[in-house]
């Protein structure tokens, strides 16, 4: 079968890309399982870290928001957004926006003219361009004193759907962004007894002045429906055709302040009896029998049942499996990520990547949900 465009995963930024361009009446073939990652592999009991109107997934009518999900299903929720919640939305977008999903993991992409995508049933189809879209799954980071620990004794945040398994146990949570401080307040709601271990001297907390986004043009100068960094980097960083624009040492470090680990303030009271140890980092780690000896920075040491490494995650383009060697041979990088031109065209002709990859391109935005509003609307631009 001969497509348009192929486009490999099916969260947020796949589902979304599909919808922009199925809408402009091109053949789109889209391939994954829908919200997988965000249902297998973030933990229940989560809320989303974005407010209401960066968490809708972008459609060009705007007609499939979480208040039309809410109004058609009757499911009553507000902010913050129950993980659940989120889910089932994604999988009702996907029954409305692509109906026609292949629920198929692609197990080889290669280029010969035009692009051949084999699938895991060894089926094949051909397609003009290929978006890649699979999110962070592949990335997952773990810092090397923890690397080759068995998965009995240390697991990475992504591992985790559900944490009842650590209930009651003396659980290590190392990290201090939402993922870290989410696993920990679920934790303690186990009656696990859980320290929070942070490199940073302090724990950012986010959306507890509310009231600045609600001062009419004051805040629409400051902060941009992205919602992504602070007050006035936020509305920079909503521009990313003008950010990618920019220096690249002005990049990095607007990209750096913009996504600081950080917690919802919403959060703070179920933490208020965690410890939490700031200032200090793992320098060791030994496995003794069934539990866990951890060496800190600070000259102290642990003994406990478990670590759950919660350090978020790198892109490493190495990491896709199913590129042909020529593709990983011609795709150009930079520190991992594809270096992407207009149209979040890779340096190969036809291949794009959207989400997380595409943030050292066009900036902070493409790491978040928010950011498809703009990946749809330049794929479109590219594309059509």
């Amino acid at each position: 079968m001969d497509f348009d465009v192929a486009i490999v995963g099916a969260g947020p930024f796949g589902l979304s890309g599909a919808c922009y361009l199925k809408d402009k009446g091109l053949g789109v073939a889209t391939f994954g399982d829908p919200m997988s990652f965000w249902q297998n592999h973030m933990p229940a009991g989560m809320y989303l870290r974005s407010n209401w109107t960066a968490s809708h997934i972008s459609d060009p009518r705007k007609a499939l928001t979480l208040d039309h999900f809410r109004a058609e299903t009757g499911h009553q929720f507000e902010f913050p957004i129950p993980l659940e919640r989120f889910v089932e939305y994604g999988q009702w977008y996907q029954q409305k926006a692509v109906p026609d999903l292949v629920r198929r993991q692609v197990t080889r992409i290669e280029r010969n003219g035009r692009f051949q995508v084999t699938l895991d049933d060894g089926q094949t189809v051909k397609a003009k361009r290929v978006i890649v879209a699979t999110g962070i799954a592949p990335f997952p980071y773990i810092p090397k004193e923890f690397e080759g620990a068995p998965k009995s004794h240390v697991t990475h945040s992504s591992d985790h759907c559900d944490l009842s398994r650590l209930r009651g146990r003396q659980v290590a949570v190392v990290g201090g962004g939402q993922s870290a401080l989410d696993a920990a307040r679920l934790l303690h709601s186990l009656d696990a007894k859980v320290e929070v271990i942070a490199k940073q001297s302090e724990i950012r907390w986010v959306g507890e002045n509310a009231w600045l986004h609600h001062l009419g043009v004051i805040s629409w100068c400051l902060y941009s429906n992205f919602d992504v960094g602070p007050a006035g980097l936020s509305r920079l960083v909503g521009f990313p055709n003008f950010f990618r624009r920019l220096p690249r040492s002005w990049q990095d470090r607007i990209s750096r302040r913009s996504i600081r680990p950080a917690g919802t303030g919403w959060q703070r009271r179920f933490l208020a009896k965690v410890p939490i140890t700031l200032g200090c980092r793992v320098t060791a780690m030994t496995c003794r029998g069934d539990q866990v000896l951890l060496k800190l920075s600070n000259g102290t040491e642990r003994v406990i049942d478990h670590v759950v490494v919660a350090t978020g995650y790198r892109v490493d383009t190495a990491r896709f499996q199913f590129f042909h060697p020529d593709i990983r041979k011609s795709l150009k990088t930079a520190h991992g990520y594809p270096v992407l031109g207009r149209g979040l065209e890779s340096s190969i002709p036809g291949l794009h990547f959207v989400g997380k990859p595409a943030a050292w391109s066009f900036g902070p935005v493409l790491n978040f949900v928010s950011g498809a509003h703009f990946a749809g609307a330049e794929l479109v631009r590219a594309l059509c």
